[in-house]
């Protein structure tokens, strides 16, 4: 996230007012934290891109709401979760009507001096470690994913969800112990 420019608080009344240069600035400063939430919930990049252009419609249909007294990646966070939580939904819809199968997930991870061997195993690591998160029940993926990828601080967890502090660490400690019994099975 740059903080480059105005503040979230100053671009969002810009953004109020029809400035597009703002909605855009507001996107551009936090996709990448969007689309990270979204794939770690989620555990697929292309269905993660999907979930970060529904986010933004909702915030910005949204934007007068906001509460400019709350920073804005907090409130981003909290509509992206609820977006994934209604990805998982229709989801979960479409295999009970379908009989589908879960979507193979892909993800390369490039290291310019890695062999292909190797980054075809970190690759297989990565998609491992993604898979076992996404079996993680929802209060345990989202505080995980909030305080470890996003390295949100755990007042700022505990706003998104609407949770205590004590509540997110004794969440936090859960994931990762169930995270950990998933992967060494």
């Amino acid at each position: 996230m740059t903080t480059d420019g105005p503040d979230d608080g100053a671009l969002v009344v810009r953004a109020l007012a029809g400035d597009q240069a703002a909605y855009g600035a507001l996107m551009q400063r936090h996709r990448d934290a969007v689309w990270r939430l979204a794939r770690g919930h989620v555990g697929d990049s292309d269905e993660a891109l999907d979930i970060v252009q529904e986010s933004f419609v909702a915030a910005f249909a949204a934007l007068s709401r906001y509460n400019g007294a709350r920073p804005f990646r907090i409130w981003i966070a909290r509509i992206t979760l609820n977006k994934c939580r209604d990805w998982h939904r229709r989801r979960a819809v479409r295999r009970f009507f379908s009989f589908a199968r879960p979507l193979d997930e892909a993800l390369a991870v490039a290291t310019p001096d890695a062999t292909p061997e190797d980054m075809a195993s970190s690759a297989q690591q990565v998609a491992r470690i993604n898979s076992a998160i996404a079996t993680l029940p929802a209060n345990l993926k989202d505080v995980l994913l909030l305080r470890t990828i996003e390295q949100i601080g755990q007042a700022d967890t505990a706003l998104i969800l609407g949770i205590s502090q004590k509540a997110v660490e004794t969440r936090l400690y859960r994931a990762r112990t169930k995270l950990n019994e998933i992967l060494r099975d």
